[in-house]
């Protein structure tokens, strides 16, 4: 079955290192031309976001929210073709963006889709995070001297800002349903993204990036971060199950028997419409 909220319909391989070492370039050219491109890890957090919405939100309204803080662009006549933004430098590389992006897309919409009862399995939703505390702490001497002092994110801090992003810009659509039970699992799930979002103050003992580096995670911060990506389960398989959002109708009142009809033909209601 054909995924609702992908931007497009495909089962193209899942990215490689050497893919997502292109987007990272790709990003890194659009900061040459436009201010405040994220980098990919807040870029994932929001796809996922976007992923679990629950109205399939089409990329010329998110793109521009994402990668030049601007409104919805306008669709071609045809519907198909996305204008190209301004940080991009031609057609050709925003094709290629966009291709990507689907491809990671269509991956976590099957991640999360996947029955797994475990983490571990090799079909789990894997975010795509860095530890870049534990990086750091691997580099010489001298490079770290050079980070002293500086704001370094916690582990998976970014990929759910992320995700809060696309949240916060679409407030309507993470509205809390009408069900008592569905509204509590939502503000659950939500919660726990939230607390990835916080500093990792606690002592630490892991380091994600090396398994031999220095420790730079804590295990508080691992679990609040399982706890996150099972959460990502939950609000996916909530709003596929409601479905999209559906808008009262409201219906004019109806014109008495010997009122003017409503059509304008000048004749009674009884004798037009309401014959």
């Amino acid at each position: 079955m054909t995924d609702t909220h992908a931007p497009m319909p495909g089962t193209e391989p899942a990215l490689s290192n050497d893919d997502l070492d292109e987007l990272d370039a790709l990003l890194d050219d659009l900061r040459s031309r436009a201010e405040e491109i994220p980098q990919w890890e807040f870029c994932d957090g929001f796809l996922t976001a976007l992923v679990c919405t629950r109205r399939p939100i089409a990329p010329a309204e998110y793109l521009p929210m994402l990668l030049d803080d601007g409104g919805p662009m306008e669709l071609s006549a045809d519907g198909d073709a996305l204008p190209r933004l301004p940080a991009f430098q031609d057609d050709a590389q925003q094709a290629r963006f966009v291709e990507l992006w689907t491809r990671r897309w269509n991956e976590v919409a099957r991640q999360l889709d996947e029955q797994v009862e475990t983490l571990e399995d090799d079909r789990a939703f894997q975010p795509e995070v860095m530890d870049m505390r534990g990086a750091i702490a691997c580099l010489p001497e001298e490079e770290r001297a050079e980070m002293e002092g500086q704001d370094i994110p916690s582990f998976g801090q970014v990929w759910a800002l992320g995700f809060m992003f696309a949240v916060e810009n679409w407030p309507e659509e993470w509205a809390a349903p009408r069900d008592k039970e569905a509204a509590q699992w939502l503000d659950g799930a939500l919660d726990h993204i939230v607390a990835l979002t916080e500093d990792d103050t606690g002592r630490a003992e892991h380091n994600m990036y090396a398994e031999d580096g220095p420790p730079s995670v804590s295990e508080d911060r691992l679990e609040v971060f399982g706890e996150a990506v099972w959460a990502t389960y939950d609000l996916r398989q909530l709003w596929k199950s409601m479905g999209p959002r559906i808008e009262s109708v409201r219906r004019g009142d109806t014109p008495g028997r010997n009122d003017p009809c409503s059509c304008g033909s000048g004749k009674k209601y009884k004798k037009c419409c309401g014959s």
